[in-house]
This record gives C-alpha cells, sequence and structure tokens, in this order.
C-alpha cells in the first residue's frame, strides 16, 4: 500500500502548488496587500519525507515515504513600478509598486503541474489496479 501513499502525497503537494499559482495569478495586479506592500509571488517549496540519509540508513523498503511541504518563498526582485500618479497607492515619485508576475511563466508552470498530478494519479490508479489483482489471484488459489 506504500506506492498508493506516495503517489496520494504527490497529489497532496501538486493540488497545493496549483493554489500558489492560482494565488499569483490572482494577485498580478494587487499593488497594495494588509502588510502594506505590493504582492509578492510565492513558490511553494517541497521535498522528499525524510531525506536520502534516512532512506540509505534503513534496511526495511518502508523507508519511502513520499513528499513533503517545506514551504512557500517569495520570489527575490519580484516586482515592477509603473508611473501613475493619479493612483491611490503611488509613492512621492508617482510611481506605483505592482508583482511582476509573468502570466505566460505561471500559466507554463499551471499545465507542468497539473500534468505531474496527472501522472500520481495514473500511478494511483496502477497501484490500485495491481492490489485488486493481488487480492483476487490470492483468493484463487
Amino acid at each position: 500500500m506504500e506506492a498508493m501513499a506516495i503517489s496520494r502525497t504527490g497529489m497532496d503537494i501538486e493540488w497545493q502548488r496549483l493554489q500558489v499559482i492560482a494565488q499569483n495569478l490572482a494577485n498580478a495586479n494587487t499593488s497594495r496587500t494588509a502588510s502594506g506592500g505590493a504582492y509578492r509571488p510565492l513558490r511553494l517549496l517541497s521535498g522528499p519525507k525524510g531525506g536520502f540519509a534516512s532512506l540509505m540508513n534503513s534496511s526495511a523498503p518502508t523507508a519511502l515515504a513520499g513528499v513533503q511541504s517545506l514551504g512557500l518563498e517569495e520570489e527575490p526582485g519580484s516586482v515592477r513600478r509603473v508611473h501613475d500618479p493619479k493612483h491611490p497607492h503611488a509613492d512621492a515619485q508617482g510611481f506605483v509598486t505592482y508583482p511582476d508576475i509573468d502570466r505566460a511563466g505561471e500559466m507554463t508552470l499551471m499545465i507542468q503541474t497539473s500534468r505531474a498530478y496527472e501522472a500520481n494519479l495514473v500511478a494511483l490508479n496502477l497501484a490500485h489496479q495491481m492490489y485488486s489483482k493481488a487480492l483476487e489471484l490470492g483468493r484463487q488459489s
């Protein structure tokens, strides 16, 4: 059943990644957040559960545990300034600070993430079919 659990953790991470991408796209024109600054695009950091060292130190194949979220990270230097002196959030020079979000890049990342989600879903379904077939074979003998 570990294969199904591993695929499930992958699906969870990709779902979280899709939510972060959607948040970035939704805030592409947000010039002011609750903290007062411009919205900063985020990226979800993920990595294996347990790490490579714990996998190598373990004698059991159950050391494979899937993937986990390591947190969110702001993209550095990801703002653009637009001259709009009439905007209510303009600074003294008349510039408004917006997030520098590459919409095409975000959409490409969204497609890549949805493909990774689909791949985990296929792996989950295949593991389910294999376990079902093994139970069926066990009943026949």
